[in-house]
Formats: C-alpha cells, structure tokens, sequence
C-alpha cells in the first residue's frame, strides 16, 4: 500500500510558516509545533515530512532566501563589491542571529548539514562563475583556490555579523571587495 501523495501546497504552506517564524523570532524560539500551527496544519504534517527542526529550517532557507543573482560587470573588482551586496543582504536578515544554534543542530545531524552544504554551493555558484570569468580575463592565475576566497569574502561577514553584532554598511563592503581583490591579484602580472 502506497503512502500519501505529497502535497505541494501544504508543504509550501509549512515552508512559509517556518519562514515567518524564523526571521520573527529566531531559530531557538522556533518549534515544529508552532509551524504546524501557523501553517493551519498538524504536527504529524511536519513530522511525516521533516525529522527535524533543522531539516526543516535548511529546506525553508533554501526556499525563501533572496537569490545571489550573477552579474558580469566585466572586471573582478566590481563583481566581488556585487556579490558582497547580496551575501550582505542574507547576513543582515533577522534569521541571521540564530545561525549558531542551527549550526550546533547540523553537526547532530547529517541529513540537515548535507542539504545545507548543497544550499550553500548553490548560492556560491556565482562567485565561482565570477572567478572562471576573472581567471578568463588573466585578472587572477588558474590555480586559485576558490575555497579560500568563499572564506575570504563570507568570513568577515559572518564575524562581523555573528561575532561583533554590527552592521554591514556599504564603505565595509567596499573595503572588504577591495582587500579581496589585492588578495586575489596579489603577484599577477596582469592586474586590473
């Protein structure tokens, strides 16, 4: 005997409550329960489909937070300054502060800190792009590592944001695209 067919629009429902939640009152304030209930749903609708608060928080990040779109500026200085913008809106959104407590939740479990990797290379896809384009140009050598640079872009941010509890105003990202960028271009012959 088959089990019951997904529902699509309950899960965008729970999906949306979860949300709403989130960046109202944060990730340790956030129960499967209280999902269940804003979404007019029953705990058992969250249970059957999430096994855990953590599931269920990566699958509603990956589904509502704001797109990191790929701009071709033509030079690498100008699209890490763009792609800092758009790491900085996430980094500011009020869900930001519970990213602790969903980090420690993650190393319990496996199946919630996989999709979370998967949502986070999906959303550096763009600085990746950036980087074969810089690297096209002979602005940066082949053989940069692009790990490096994810932590070199996302790290101040996340200190900034999670460590020192202040904003990313935009003269912060502009100096940060900057050290990045003579980082990255430190010893090539063909700076721009």
């Amino acid at each position: 005997m088959a089990g019951r067919p997904r529902n699509p629009e309950l899960e965008k429902r729970l999906l949306q409550a979860t949300w709403d939640l989130l960046t109202e009152r944060g990730y340790d304030a956030l129960t499967l329960a209280e999902v269940a209930t804003a979404a007019g749903a029953h705990r058992t609708d969250v249970y059957r489909r999430w096994s855990s608060k953590a599931q269920l928080v990566v699958d509603a990040l990956t589904e509502h937070l704001p797109p990191i779109v790929a701009l071709d500026t033509g030079s690498l200085m100008t699209d890490l300054r763009s792609i800092l913008g758009a790491f900085a809106e996430s980094w500011s959104s009020s869900w930001i502060d519970g990213v602790v407590a969903l980090s420690a939740d993650l190393q319990r479990d496996p199946d919630a800190e996989l999709a979370f990797r998967r949502m986070a290379e999906g959303r550096g896809a763009v600085l990746s792009q950036a980087i074969d384009r810089a690297i096209s140009r002979g602005e940066i050598a082949a053989s940069t590592d692009r790990a490096l640079i994810g932590d070199l872009i996302e790290g101040p941010l996340m200190h900034r944001r999670i460590a020192g509890r202040q904003a990313l105003p935009p003269e912060f990202l502009d100096t940060l695209a900057v050290v990045v960028h003579q980082v990255l271009t430190a010893g090539s012959s063909a700076k721009r």
